[in-house]
């Protein structure tokens, strides 16, 4: 029984790689849920929390952030209905991995898990890494994009992972050494990938 979180330089296949290792070990892949439960909780949409997690650590959402009061959103929005800003989502995100980390046998998929999970027992820290031309290639055969496509889609998701890790004061977060395990995808296929794992979890 253990607890996997996986962060990514984007397109390195983290959330394929996470499905093959939850098939493998019937385990719990987490991605979409994470969302669903932090709209739960703080009272949002769905869509409102992918907007804060494209956004959050950025110029224009730390502006929003300074110039609404908490209070003026309240009123705002009326009794009932929830609010973000960055200070809530990285609250809320908090509380979401944290839960959903209790409940043991799931897979948690990049959102600073390796940090808000750093000191729990029996959760492995996974890195994976590519070399920028392979994860285009990865975007352009899992994802159906061209390759213009796909190579703004490996940058964008790059500077959203920056973005957010800058929320939580973190620049370091592509050292090895935070990791159980570092994978560089580049390297190896996908299926040797998940054995790695497994053999790490001792499946």
């Amino acid at each position: 029984m253990a607890v996997i979180t996986i962060s990514r330089q984007f397109g390195a296949g983290g959330k394929t790689l996470g499905e093959m290792i939850a098939k493998k070990l019937n385990y719990r892949f987490l991605d979409d849920q994470i969302i669903q439960a932090i709209a739960k909780q703080a009272k949002v949409s769905k869509n409102t929390v992918i907007s804060m997690e494209r956004t959050a650590g950025g110029t224009l959402s730390r502006m929003i952030s300074s110039l609404l009061s908490r209070g003026y959103m309240d009123r705002l929005t009326g009794e009932g209905r929830g609010y973000m800003d960055e200070e809530i989502y990285i609250q809320t995100l908090n509380d979401v991995m944290t839960r959903l980390a209790a409940e043991d046998n799931v897979i948690l998929t990049g959102r600073g898990g390796q940090y808000i999970l750093a000191d729990f027992k029996g959760v492995y820290h996974l890195l994976l890494v590519a070399n920028k031309p392979d994860r285009i290639k990865f975007m352009h055969q899992h994802y159906k994009l061209t390759d213009a496509k796909a190579e703004a889609a490996v940058d964008s998701g790059e500077k959203r992972r920056v973005n957010l890790y800058r929320k939580f004061g973190k620049k370091n977060y592509n050292d090895p050494g935070q990791y159980h395990l570092a994978i560089n995808m580049s390297r190896v296929s996908l299926e040797e990938a998940v054995e790695m794992v497994c053999t790490l979890v001792g499946k």
